[in-house]
């Protein structure tokens, strides 16, 4: 008898869960003969999650669209589990697959251990050891590697934090980033080659964290501000978070400034434009950091810690922090010093090839 189909239930709720999976759900769903899916969304992040589901053509069969305006992690997380509880239950998976360290990661696999599914963690490993930095990712991803029987820790780095935590040897496996597959296929498929030094100097700018929120923000924003007034010839791009605590500090210092761009967030396949177009780039975001070494461009990091150490120690990421006259020093020695900008942006991407997604589901497969 030919054997039966593997089930695999994805479950997802934001817009950086979408790029990193896509490649993983497309690849599993050509194999038909191998996989039964199953695609859920919380939609905790509601219109940037939508984006991303039209970019890369991801068909969902079930939307939970958990968003309210405004909720705290307590409602998200409550409405995460009520929803995801029953779709667990009933379809019943071989394996619940999770990506990352959002509230939809952990409320997904702690579902799946409810219902007594193996977790399968996508991007496993990364760590800070701050619980307040990133707020609240660093516990979810933690509370995640305590449940998950499968992981797929990006490098070897990631897989060293999880067998020191105790994760069993045989049950990490080193694949690179889904992040890496996703943005080779946008490249590809529009047509793109890599760029390591556009003559015309954009500054790409994406901050929302949390924890930045408030005078950390605040700080960041007169920090560009300032660059604007020294390089008028430079271009400073920010797309918007849609959380009106960032959208509001922004508009009311950044607002009114020839060469600072406000946009509203672009889909995925924009965005890697605009990376890919960027001279340098200032963000707090996660995937950033691995996404842009890909691109040969130099990022500054406007967090104090990063669960991404590798491209700190691999010399393609910088930790500015957040305060005001670090980051405009920082930015003013990339922007003026040639040598370098070309340091940084010279070096090895440290998170993959591009081939995670097949790298996963042949494990999934055999297992």
């Amino acid at each position: 008898m030919p054997n039966e189909k593997k089930k695999l239930l994805f479950i997802m709720g934001t817009r950086p869960e979408v790029i990193k999976m896509a490649p993983l759900i497309t690849l599993a769903r050509s194999m038909s003969d191998s996989f039964e899916v199953l695609v859920v969304t919380t939609s905790q992040h509601r219109q940037m999650l939508d984006q991303m589901l039209d970019t890369f053509k991801i068909k969902v069969d079930i939307d939970l669209n958990i968003m309210r305006h405004d909720q705290n992690l307590s409602q998200v997380t409550t409405a995460a589990i009520e929803g995801l509880n029953p779709v667990v239950r009933d379809f019943s998976p071989d394996f619940v697959i999770v990506q990352g360290d959002t509230t939809s990661t952990f409320t997904g696999a702690l579902c799946a251990f409810y219902n007594q599914i193996p977790v399968a963690h996508i991007e496993a490993g990364l760590r800070t050891y701050d619980k307040k930095q990133p707020f609240p990712e660093e516990i979810n991803r933690r509370l995640t590697s305590q449940i998950a029987d499968y992981h797929f820790a990006p490098t070897e780095r990631s897989r060293s934090n999880l067998t020191a935590e105790g994760v069993c040897e045989k049950n990490i496996w080193v694949t690179g980033n889904t992040c890496i597959d996703s943005l080779f296929l946008t490249l590809k498929n529009n047509g793109l080659e890599e760029s390591s030094n556009p003559k015309n100097k954009t500054v790409l700018i994406t901050a929302h964290r949390r924890e930045n929120h408030g005078d950390p923000l605040v700080r960041i924003c007169k920090a560009i501000v300032r660059l604007a007034k020294k390089y008028q010839d430079v271009k400073f791009v920010y797309p918007l978070h849609m959380s009106p605590r960032v959208r509001n500090t922004a508009e009311d210092i950044l607002k009114g400034f020839n060469n600072i761009q406000l946009i509203e967030p672009v889909e995925y396949e924009s965005f890697v434009k605009l990376m890919n177009s960027a001279y340098l780039i200032l963000t707090d975001s996660g995937g950033i950091q691995e996404e842009a070494p890909a691109l040969h461009k130099p990022v500054l990091v406007m967090r104090d810690t990063t669960e991404r150490p590798e491209g700190v120690e691999a010399g393609t990421l910088k930790l500015v922090g957040t305060e005001e006259e670090r980051i405009v020093n920082e930015v003013t020695t990339l922007l003026e010093d040639e040598a370098e900008y070309q340091k940084m942006a010279n070096c090895s991407n440290p998170y993959g090839v591009g081939n995670a997604s097949e790298q996963i589901l042949d494990v999934l497969l055999k297992c």
